[in-house]
């Protein structure tokens, strides 16, 4: 039972939708431990009240905490705390295989936003003229980099600034530049089943790998305490082949388990923009406060297989390293390609596209039901 009313000051939600604020108020209390363990939270009514705020506002923001893993309820009793540092009570899974023969970004089922590209490619030409000629910088161009900073804040909520983007070729060749960065001689764990060509990557590139099984919420965790890792490669949200998405307590496994071992996450996130609830799934590099998560995403899969353009986000202290032994290479991205995605993402088409692909799977989600 909660023995008192929680209070959070609405007001400081300033342009965030206030069910968001509410939302992260209250992931931020369970993850400080100020809400414990079974802790029953307040009714949406009395809650809504109590805030100055209406019951749907309540409603949305228990709707993403349950999704996310950080409450779950009971039958007419109402929602309580979990036990995040427990991944095996009271877990929300989604354990549905994914169908990657008939996936969004087949070709039956794309929806590619040709009329607003086209659009976009015509003004990049006109305004952009001989820049388009010049080589771009190695991390890639400083308006695309931008906007993925700013689109990453505020859409995914990550801290990220413009320096810490890098651009690359899709999934495979940011794979690359990881072995680069760490070396041959790191140890880098990869969930078993995964994506076959992370594996074909490491290998090809003479990392030192590890296969750790996965179970429904994720890595099983005697695999992770009874390998040496380095570096954890993980697929939080729809792992492919197997499907599944670790919730809250398992990525915070994943964040304690690699900071004790003084190491390193790479996220590979190439579909939760798809998440069909309240809002995308909370990325692990969030989460972390520590600076240690490496977050990896693609326009292959948002946008369509032969749009070969990705990006990863350094954490600050791994960009010495990165221009060190990187920074000789060029940008195998063409420059057009990027000022086209850049303003693709400003003018806030990317963004409209994404809620309108989701809006579809949720329309046939709820015809299959």
């Amino acid at each position: 039972m909660y023995n008192q009313m929680l209070t959070y000051d609405m007001k400081k939600s300033g342009d965030s939708p206030l069910y968001l604020y509410l939302y992260n108020e209250i992931k931020n209390d369970i993850i400080a431990g100020k809400l414990k363990n079974g802790e029953k939270l307040p009714s949406k009514r009395s809650f809504a009240e109590h805030l100055g705020v209406s019951v749907i506002t309540i409603e949305y923001a228990y709707n993403v905490l349950f999704d996310e893993g950080y409450i779950y309820s009971e039958e007419r009793r109402g929602y309580f705390v979990c036990n995040i540092e427990n991944p095996f009570l009271k877990q929300t899974k989604i354990t549905k295989k994914v169908d990657f023969e008939k996936n969004i970004t087949s070709d039956e089922e794309i929806d590619f936003p040709f009329s607003q590209l086209s659009k976009i490619m015509k003004n990049v030409i006109n305004s952009y003229d001989k820049k388009l000629l010049a080589k771009p910088p190695h991390a890639g161009c400083s308006c695309l980099r931008r906007a993925i900073a700013e689109y990453l804040s505020r859409y995914r909520g990550m801290n990220v600034e413009e320096e810490q983007v890098i651009i690359g070729s899709g999934a495979e060749n940011l794979y690359s530049m990881i072995v680069h960065i760490f070396g041959r001689e790191k140890v880098i764990g990869i969930e078993d089943p995964s994506y076959e060509k992370i594996k074909d990557v490491y290998t090809l590139l003479g990392a030192n790998i590890k296969m750790l099984p996965l179970e429904e919420y994720g890595i099983k965790t005697s695999a992770l305490e009874k390998n040496d890792i380095d570096i954890l490669h993980v697929t939080p949200f729809h792992s492919f082949p197997a499907g599944i998405t670790a919730n809250a307590a398992k990525r915070i496994e994943y964040i304690s388990y690699m900071k004790k071992k003084n190491g390193f996450i790479i996220e590979d996130d190439f579909e939760s923009e798809f998440a069909i609830g309240s809002k995308p799934v909370e990325t692990i590099y969030s989460m972390d406060k520590s600076g240690s998560v490496i977050y990896i995403n693609t326009f292959s899969k948002s946008l369509a297989p032969s749009m070969r353009l990705g990006y990863m986000v350094l954490p600050k202290n791994l960009l010495p390293i990165y221009e060190e032994k990187l920074g000789c290479f060029s940008s195998n991205v063409p420059a057009f390609d990027q000022y086209v995605i850049a303003e693709f993402i400003e003018n806030g088409g990317f963004e409209r596209h994404l809620s309108k692909m989701r809006r579809k799977l949720r329309q046939a989600q709820s015809k299959k039901t």
